[in-house]
């Protein structure tokens, strides 16, 4: 698998000098397999980028994966270039969980006076189907669920290929159940041995004080289940949008000075926009 970050900001997109090393766009991850089929890991601002690519390379089949339908996760959508193109074909996965569908929740997002143009005017031909729970696959990919402690609920995925395994799991709090969330040892269970680790790792401690129940998790709680699961590799991820690059690399070298004292092997790291990890 071939792994590529195209946003790792939470919440909100942000701009300026002092982004520029870990970037500005939500969430949106590429996965190539060794098919070189394509599957995108949600539609966050980050997805405007990757569709530019994906049209100029005149790929048109992709398969699209919501982890949830918060805003941040959904507000590129609209802005991939190659849903307005015929020959596009875009198989969609995702729980809807408060929505009736994925469908209607890309409905809402796209309807007026929200944006002027309506999902049932796409000219790409989009094919919908639920993945609340059980294991399915995309090509030689093989890819299981899990329920994220978030509000509104949420889904992480783990990816596996010829026996490696990426776990990808955002918007989680590991250290407050939401409901239809899990207990730690759940997610320590599900990354056990991955290959390659990420999670939400927004916040610190001091942060965490007033944001405690906001869906998020502390660096160290991340750090710590990356830790417990045995992973080869933990990238930090949905950076805080106030958070800038100084200060993510503050994050980055107390996490690496944590490893050092305890020992630990496994390699410690912010995803950055422009990212590409080959597992």
């Amino acid at each position: 698998m071939n792994i590529r970050i195209w946003g790792a900001r939470g919440s909100i997109p942000v701009s300026g000098m002092e982004y520029i090393k870990y970037g500005g766009d939500t969430t949106c991850v590429e996965i190539r397999t060794q098919d070189d089929e394509i599957i995108i890991i949600d539609a966050g601002s980050g997805i405007r980028r990757l569709g530019n690519k994906l049209f100029a390379e005149q790929k048109r089949h992709y398969h699209l994966i919501f982890t949830h339908a918060h805003w941040d996760h959904l507000m590129g959508f609209p802005f991939f270039k190659p849903i307005y193109f015929r020959e596009t074909q875009i198989d969609m996965f995702g729980c809807p969980f408060a929505q009736a569908s994925i469908q209607e929740f890309l409905k809402e997002s796209m309807s007026p006076p929200h944006f002027p143009v309506k999902l049932s005017d796409l000219k790409a031909v989009l094919s919908y189907h639920g993945t609340c729970s059980g294991a399915f696959n995309i090509g030689s990919v093989q890819i299981s669920p899990i329920f994220l402690s978030h509000p509104n609920q949420g889904i992480g995925y783990k990816f596996i290929e010829q026996g490696k395994s990426f776990v990808f799991i955002t918007d989680n709090e590991l250290s407050f159940q939401h409901p239809g969330g899990l207990e730690y040892k759940a997610y320590a269970d599900f990354s056990r041995d991955a290959d390659l680790l990420i999670h939400d790792a927004e916040f610190t401690d001091q942060e965490y004080v007033r944001t405690k129940g906001w869906g998020h998790s502390l660096y160290r709680d991340a750090l710590q289940l990356a830790s417990d699961a045995g992973v080869k590799r933990f990238g930090m991820f949905h950076h805080n949008h106030e958070r800038d690059d100084a200060a993510v690399d503050e994050i980055v070298q107390n996490c690496q000075s944590i490893l050092h004292e305890q020992r630990s092997m496994f390699d410690c790291f912010a995803v950055h926009q422009g990212m590409e990890i080959e597992i």
